[in-house]
């Protein structure tokens, strides 16, 4: 969806909401997806020379658990504000997606607050064991004890145990 904000700010309006559905689902966050459309509201207002927008959208995030890999929902808020002046809109290096005719691309801000808010590592709870070094379950496992806590260390590595001491 595109906001026309050169002609927002020329007309001098009052408060603008609107309320519209973003299709996120072809995108990447890190691995983990929306699966569906998202509702999200928009509003702009004159205050002088400039226009505080904000931008206010949820989404259930799908991806896996970076420990054991079981399925992840995961609920995550957007409330993004943004204050932009007339000059702003022929910076090169302004920071929301604007085209040569001055209309936002909400839907691509939108995009890029997700990419701020969706964590980069999902667990499925902070405790998670993992999966088991051995067998490759979800721990715990009937495995017996790891070889690998009472084994000795590599003589070749006793090097490297010096540094930290």
């Amino acid at each position: 969806m595109q906001f026309d904000l050169r002609r927002f700010i020329a007309s001098g309006r009052a408060r603008q909401e609107q309320t519209f559905d973003c299709d996120l689902t072809g995108r990447d966050f890190a691995g983990s997806r929306i699966e569906a459309p998202v509702a999200a509201r928009f509003a702009a207002e004159a205050d002088g020379d400039e226009v505080r927008m904000t931008l206010q959208a949820s989404a259930s995030v799908h991806g896996e658990c970076a420990r054991c890999l079981d399925p992840v929902q995961l609920e995550v808020q957007v409330d993004a504000g943004w204050t932009a002046r007339e000059r702003d809109l022929d910076n090169p290096d302004f920071e929301l997606p604007v085209n040569e005719a001055g209309c936002i691309d909400l839907d691509d801000w939108l995009y890029q607050e997700f990419l701020f808010q969706v964590p980069t590592v999902l667990l499925c709870s902070a405790d998670c064991p993992g999966l088991c070094p051995q067998c490759g379950r979800k721990r715990p496992c009937s495995c017996p004890a790891a070889p690998e806590q009472s084994a000795q260390p590599d003589a070749r590595l006793s090097v490297l145990k010096s540094l930290l001491n």
